[in-house]
């Protein structure tokens, strides 16, 4: 194993693999030196001497400037590199910068999923019941424990959805709410879904009917808790209809063009933008080669790397709508008096990223090599095969729940920190590096960080591909499964009455 690893050859930092102490000698980009401060594992140091006010190179881009001169061998991190993050940017579209060359599928890839009747499949056959408004979260967990005993083999469990959203909200984030529901409504991993409603909620049925729009009425069932004397007796006993629906539905053969998966990350750490992330970048370029969707979302990680991306754009016009993605979310930041480059997290800087920028062109890996298909709004369902991209912020569950909702199967979950938490479909945990694989073994589905002790891309990559295949074919089921998925997440931005 090398002691440090420089990531692009124009860069002038490198990466500790492991921690070195100082005086060490160690070599990367063809240089011998001597480490004059401690550098922790993930952590940078510093290749050639960097002037203060020059940029600081990883990943073949800047992710910064120095703030005082950095002699060769030094920790380079938040003491001595700022952002160069600031204001909105005006952005031209030059696809000839990127890599446009198709991506071959050479083999065939399959699961063992639910068909829909509507030409979609499902990994799970659950039963979803989804309150339209926070004031029956209870009333949907007793249905939920009164209709138990109407799971049949073939579904995957019965599950209540819980949130404080629904009624006090106005306009737009109203309808952040009512389009987050409604996505999740049309997930395929339902294979039926109870709406649940109070009756005098601002977001009421037939609102919400009208951003599901098409819709089976034998796989979606409305219920208004005041408009019957027992609730939770009539909502078991839709739910036991729902059930006697859902069990028709069986495990048989798909083609992995059917599978959608999003990609996240959180808790990052000096190895994601190296093992862990660079890993989900190849499985989604094999699944959009085989004709799979993925779905990147987490704008504000996105700033400092968002050229890669627009110039992966299809055509002008996913170009326009990347630019507007960027730009909308950094007037949001700006809107509240927030600066847009403040990120990364405590965590983050304590696993070795030191910008946003850093953070950034580690995190936009994830989306592989693929061009740019679609742009989707909170709320949006993917239409497009490809890599969409999503807006919804940084926060681990406000995202994974809008992949979710803009028909994700399952989420691949990169981090360097690790994370408990689970959302409504299945959650797959990839750590960035091997002792935290080993040290939270109830938490970590699979180790990305074999790629920083010599195992290649491509061999990592048939490993989890496989685990995915597994996932989505419910032969395995990931960590996240077995925890409480019952609360939702949902973005808000607005006035509560």
């Amino acid at each position: 194993m090398m002691n440090v690893f420089q990531i692009h050859p124009h860069d002038n930092v490198a990466v500790a693999v492991d921690a070195v102490a100082q005086g060490s000698v160690v070599t990367a980009g063809g240089k011998t030196f001597t480490v004059c401060q401690d550098i922790p594992a993930g952590h940078k140091v510093a290749l050639q001497p960097i002037a203060k006010g020059e940029d600081v190179i990883k990943y073949g881009f800047p992710i910064g400037t120095a703030k005082v001169d950095i002699p060769v061998g030094a920790w380079v991190h938040t003491q001595n590199v700022q952002s160069k993050l600031g204001d909105l940017l005006h952005y031209t579209y030059e696809p000839e910068k990127a890599d446009r060359s198709p991506w071959k599928c050479e083999k065939k890839y399959e699961f063992f999923g639910y068909k829909r009747t509507d030409g979609s499949a499902g990994i799970r056959n659950e039963v979803w019941i989804i309150p339209t408004v926070g004031c029956v979260n209870n009333i949907a967990r007793a249905i939920e424990t009164a209709s138990q005993s109407y799971k049949t083999e073939n579904i995957d469990g019965i599950y209540a959805y819980s949130h404080p959203h629904g009624c006090s909200q106005l306009g737009d984030d109203q309808v952040h709410t009512q389009k987050i529901l409604s996505g999740l409504i049309h997930n395929p991993n339902a294979g039926a879904v109870l709406v649940l409603s109070l009756g005098c909620e601002n977001n009421q049925v037939s609102l919400m009917k009208d951003v599901i729009g098409d819709y089976d009425p034998d796989r979606v069932k409305f219920l208004v808790c005041q408009d019957v004397e027992d609730e939770i007796e009539a909502g078991t006993a839709i739910v036991k209809e729902l059930c006697a629906y859902a069990s028709q539905f069986h495990r048989q053969p798909c083609d992995a063009s059917l599978l959608t998966i999003g990609l996240k990350c959180g808790g990052s750490d000096g190895f994601s933008g190296i093992t862990a992330n660079p890993l989900v970048g190849e499985i989604s370029n094999r699944l959009i080669a085989a004709g799979g969707t993925s779905i990147l979302t987490e704008v504000p990680e996105m700033f400092g790397a968002e050229t890669l991306l627009m110039n992966r754009a299809r055509n002008q016009e996913v170009f326009d709508k990347t630019v507007g993605l960027i730009n909308h979310f950094k007037e949001y930041f700006m809107s509240y008096g927030e600066k847009i480059n403040e990120n990364p997290s405590p965590g983050n800087k304590a696993g070795g990223i030191t910008t946003l920028e850093d953070k950034s062109l580690g995190c936009v890996q994830k989306g592989g090599r693929a061009l740019v298909e679609d742009v989707l709004f909170y709320g949006d369902r993917a239409t497009k095969k490809g890599l969409n991209l999503l807006q919804a912020p940084g926060n681990d569950l406000v995202a994974s729940n809008a992949l979710a909702a803009a028909g994700a199967h399952m989420v691949l979950f990169t981090t360097g920190r690790g994370t408990p938490f689970a959302c409504p479909v299945p959650t797959i945990k990839i750590s960035s590096n091997s002792h935290l694989a080993g040290f939270k073994r109830n938490w970590i589905d699979f180790n990305a960080g074999t790629i920083a002790e010599g195992e290649s891309r491509e061999a990592a990559a048939d490993r989890l591909f496989q685990y995915i295949l597994d996932v989505a074919s419910g032969r395995v089921h990931a960590k996240s499964e077995a925890l409480d998925k019952h609360e939702l997440a949902i973005f808000k931005n607005g006035v509560t009455l």
